[in-house]
């Protein structure tokens, strides 16, 4: 073996409709054979039937990316500094406990987290105020080589993530020891108080026929399944 392009692939309903997605993971090819490398990338992208996201190219692949159709997601991202806002006792909740989000989560919610609970790079939290709960899933990351920052990678209910997104800061610093939180904006649904646009963001892209960017998420993705 000479070379290989690591792919992700996954059934997700989108709409009412079942779609299917490849996600591009590592791409690695020996130097004696790099000039074979772009046979790979053609023959997964000559697959039918897949919509094709790459959600950490690296420079020198962006290029190459938007040659053979692919486009850029906003990636707008916002930068929160994890405090540790005092608490009040009532009926919200902040839980990274499996069983309470087992016990929380319904339907098509509780089979992503199903589908994610085990995968390496998947952290899970619950929101929960009242009746509404609100899936999160973030991941460690490093900025700088500081391995203190978490990134947001699925809010299943936008509207509840902003109204509890100081109990979920708390909960990050106090349980996690994560210092700081990259979200982006349009994973979160716009950007939250007190936080700071980065100036310059890591790209992702995607390539569809029919799919708009709104109808691409994070999971089921090498995003969930490598840490670095």
């Amino acid at each position: 073996m000479v070379g290989v392009l690591l792919a992700f692939y996954s059934e997700r309903t989108v709409a009412g409709r079942q779609e299917r997605f490849c996600n591009l993971g590592a791409w690695c090819v020996l130097p004696e054979f790099r000039f074979h490398s772009l046979k790979l990338l053609k023959a997964l992208l000559a697959q039918p039937g897949y919509h094709f996201t790459d959600l950490s190219p690296s420079g020198n692949v962006v290029p190459i990316n938007t040659r053979l159709g692919f486009r850029f997601l906003d990636t707008t991202t916002a930068l929160m500094p994890n405090l540790p806002w005092p608490s009040r006792p009532g009926r919200r909740l902040v839980s990274a406990d499996p069983e309470v989000i087992r016990r929380t989560l319904a339907g098509p919610d509780l089979e992503r987290y199903l589908d994610h609970a085990e995968a390496p790079a998947a952290r899970h939290i619950v929101l929960v105020d009242g009746e509404e709960f609100c899936h999160v899933v973030f991941r460690r990351d490093r900025r700088k080589r500081l391995p203190l920052f978490g990134s947001i990678l699925y809010v299943s209910n936008p509207a509840l993530f902003r109204r509890m997104h100081r109990m979920l800061l708390r909960h990050l610093l106090l349980r996690h020891g994560v210092l700081a939180t990259l979200a982006e904006l349009r994973v979160v649904g716009g950007r939250p108080p007190l936080s700071m646009l980065l100036p310059d963001t890591r790209r992702k892209m995607f390539r569809s026929d029919s799919l708009d960017p709104d109808d691409v998420d994070y999971l089921y993705s090498e995003l969930v399944c490598l840490s670095w």
